[in-house]
């Protein structure tokens, strides 16, 4: 994923970046925000396989258990993302 699909998927969940960072196990939310504003000419590395894969299974419908319940209460589970 880019830096824009970074943040363009935070956005469509709802996340801030602090939630983000929790979602995807990131101990400083700043990290969050290098890797969305990250260019091709920076020294920020490229996303993890591990959050890349975490984004688009959040994008897919998948929601942990410590999904912030403020997401859950606006917007229902996929029927197929239950199981």
């Amino acid at each position: 994923m880019t830096p824009v699909e970074l943040r363009e998927a935070r956005e469509s969940l709802g996340l801030s970046p602090a939630e983000a960072a929790q979602m995807l196990d990131i101990s400083n939310p700043k990290a969050v925000y290098r890797m969305e504003s990250a260019t091709s000419h920076s020294t920020h590395r490229a996303p993890s396989t591990r959050v890349v894969r975490l984004y688009r299974a959040y994008l897919a419908g998948y929601r942990p258990d410590d999904w912030p319940a403020r997401l859950l209460e606006q917007e229902p589970l996929p029927e197929e993302a239950k199981t």
